[in-house]
């Protein structure tokens, strides 16, 4: 059963710095249990620092991070959460279904389990290969599959869809909201702004900060943007870029004659 008191995951002030170099500035930011969060934005921007910090493997600066009411990286959570990274976290010399039933003895969840995560992510056809034979979209599959095992309440989930084919694609999205559906709270990260239509809300980020924490239809209202890659191209320029860039239709100011300007 999922536990829906307080907020699935709880930032305050998070400053991650690497060696001298400042990565993540002091972020803020609070995310309700149950629904699909994007987290957008372009690569080396500070999403996958931000996803370890939330899952308790990142040294921090300063500032706190709790996770469904624990301090992230707390033993209590490690049933509670999947994570699945950019590199797929498997067993080359091991079956897919081989994979999964180690997975699933380390979390002790029932053996029907594996047979359910197979089906999930479509890996029925490949659960006696070897994943040292698999495509890098279906290491990543078998990844996912280990993260789904059990009953997580939130799933952190980095470039999940990286190298998937569209298809696939679109049957992962689907499944992830039938978890939100389920009152799981799943945060995805990508760098595919079209994926952004598909989330619940959406945090762009650039450079360590947020640039925008708003629903897609909400983001696009507020910038006049088409679609998530312009929404995001005018938040970077911001306001004072474009006023700056904008002629002002009051000024009196004219641009210097042919006679002004040899006399200069």
């Amino acid at each position: 059963m999922v536990n829906n008191e307080g907020p699935a995951i709880l930032i305050d002030n998070l400053v991650v710095r690497r060696g001298h170099t400042p990565v993540l500035h002091g972020l803020n930011l609070e995310i309700a249990r149950g629904g699909v969060v994007g987290l957008l934005g372009p690569s080396g921007c500070g999403k996958t620092t931000l996803m370890r910090a939330i899952v308790g493997v990142q040294v921090v600066k300063s500032g706190t991070v709790t996770v469904l009411g624990q301090n992230a990286g707390s033993p209590a959570l490690r049933h509670r959460f999947g994570y699945v990274t950019q590199s797929s976290s498997v067993y080359d010399d091991l079956t897919v279904r081989q994979n999964l039933q180690y997975f699933r003895a380390v979390l002790k969840v029932p053996k029907s389990d594996v047979d359910r995560v197979l089906e999930e992510t479509d890996l029925r056809a490949q659960a006696g290969q070897l994943v040292s034979s698999l495509s890098g979209g279906q290491r990543s599959r078998v990844s996912l599959a280990g993260a789904l095992l059990g009953t997580p309440e939130l799933l952190v989930l980095d470039e999940p869809t990286v190298g998937l084919d569209p298809v696939l694609r679109v049957d992962l999205w689907a499944l992830f909201h039938r978890l939100a559906d389920a009152g799981v709270t799943l945060l995805v990260s990508s760098h595919v702004m079209d994926e952004a239509t598909r989330c619940d809300r959406l945090l762009l980020m650039r450079d360590g900060e947020m640039l925008a924490d708003d629903t897609p239809a909400g983001l696009l209202a507020s910038t006049g943007a088409a679609d998530t890659e312009t929404a995001f191209l005018t938040l970077i320029e911001g306001p004072a870029t474009r006023e700056a860039s904008t002629p002002d239709p009051m000024s009196t100011t004219q641009p210097p004659t042919t006679d002004e300007r040899n006399a200069s």
